[in-house]
């Protein structure tokens, strides 16, 4: 009998359900892994937005983590929503302590409804202790910028420019997303030592895309935990996405930013 694929989502809660924790579960489920959590904040959230934010303490998550890890043959791990220093810090320790290579980190900043997410303070932990675990970072474009103390890409040329100088933070490979640019494609590029795949996708006209960047890590982290090659892993994840995206407008959820479709293809 083979092994059961599990990834664990280090993430912020939704209670809205189409973003974070139970974003990235859904989209485990969907692909076929068994996904665990650590619980890193809480937020009172719906489409509309984030009305507050509750943080777990560092030592809560470090022991979620322990539970986790020491009894769970974890192949992969997504990170996502980690709004304090003191948050950042317990997740890198964590990740040491049990020896983590696999790491999915979507530095998420803010939410789609405009809501900060993460402390300005942290984004300085965030780059020392975090991003050079990353087997992989999947910033947006203000995300990317914020890292980098940079104004936003507004080409592709742009865009790999920051990707480079974000691999310099010592990710093993970047996929800067181009979601928030402009055209008629939405253009992601994925970049490591090794060179640069670009993978494009229509875009699709509908405001329902809460969760779009915690669905896309969890999907790559997904790809990872059933042993396919980054490479693999983002090209199918986009594919899922694409195709969630799509599918959004057949649910009716909530006033504002619905989420996307993580089980288009069952329902």
């Amino acid at each position: 009998m083979s092994a059961t694929p599990i990834a664990v989502t280090i993430a912020g809660s939704d209670s809205g359900g189409g973003a974070g924790i139970q974003a990235d579960l859904k989209t485990f489920s969907a692909l076929r892994v068994y996904g665990a959590s650590v619980i890193a904040a809480l937020t009172a959230q719906n489409t509309l937005g984030v009305t507050a934010i509750h943080d777990v303490p560092a030592g809560f998550i470090a022991a979620q983590i322990d539970a986790v890890f020491s009894d769970l043959p974890v192949s992969a791990v997504k990170i996502g929503m980690l709004s304090r220093p003191e948050t950042i810090v317990a997740v890198a320790d964590g990740l040491r302590r049990w020896g983590q290579q696999a790491v999915v980190l979507d530095p998420v900043m803010v939410a789609a409804s405009g809501d900060r997410l993460l402390a300005e303070e942290a984004v300085m932990t965030l780059r020392e202790e975090l991003i050079p675990q990353a087997a992989v970072i999947t910033p947006n474009l203000p995300e990317a910028a914020v890292l980098l103390d940079a104004e936003p890409a507004e080409s592709e040329a742009e865009m790999l420019a920051q990707a480079h100088a974000l691999l310099a933070f010592g990710p093993r490979a970047v996929l800067i997303k181009g979601g928030h640019a402009r055209g008629e494609e939405s253009v992601d590029l994925l970049v490591d030592a090794a060179g640069i795949v670009r993978l494009p996708a229509p875009r699709v006209a509908t405001q329902n895309t809460h969760g779009t960047g915690c669905t896309l890590s969890s999907a790559i982290a997904a790809g990872l935990a059933r042993g396919l090659t980054l490479e693999e892993a983002v090209v199918a994840a986009k594919d899922y996405v694409s195709r969630a995206i799509a599918a959004a407008d057949r649910l009716t959820i909530g006033k504002g930013h619905g989420p996307v479709h993580h089980f288009h293809e069952w329902w």
